[in-house]
């Protein structure tokens, strides 16, 4: 017995998941989604709007963005060119990062505590540290914006 068979599907330049005609809904809407992976036929979670100033920053008064340089942070998943969120009003905790002023020069630097329980100020790279109320707190990273295309920043 034989069987036809249906002609192959043209090929799509555009994965299913993301074909903008599948996603018109979203895409009509100011703030609309796209689902990152596969489709769900249910979209009532789509907001209306979207504000980053209400999703990233607590105390608008106290608050400030700033940018990384250099890669010696990567560890704390900080790279060149990131952009930072701090505030100034949010309490630093072993394993922040925070901008603190140490001998009048702004340092980027992630906490840590000593045998003591105090809070101190860790120089990347090495074994020098000093407790933090020999510094001046400036602000605690809440936020990072990550550039995930790749080239250096331009602004």
């Amino acid at each position: 017995m034989l069987a036809v068979l249906p002609e192959p599907a043209t090929a799509r330049a555009v994965p299913l998941w993301l074909d903008p005609d599948l996603n018109r809904e979203a895409k009509s809407r100011p703030g609309g989604s796209w689902r990152a992976d596969f489709p769900s036929p249910a979209n009532d979670d789509v907001e209306q709007s979207l504000s980053l100033d209400e999703h990233l920053i607590r105390n608008p008064e106290a608050t400030f963005l700033m940018r990384v340089t250099g890669e010696a942070l990567a560890d704390a998943g900080l790279h060149d060119g990131d952009l930072l969120v701090m505030d100034r009003a949010t309490t630093p905790l072993a394993g922040s990062v925070a901008l603190v002023l140490v001998e009048g020069v702004a340092v980027l630097t992630r906490l840590s505590r000593d045998a003591q329980g105090r809070l101190r100020v860790q120089a990347v790279g090495t074994d020098l540290s000093q407790p933090l109320d020999e510094a001046t707190m400036v602000g605690v990273a809440r936020w990072v914006i990550h550039r995930l295309w790749p080239g250096r920043f331009s602004s």
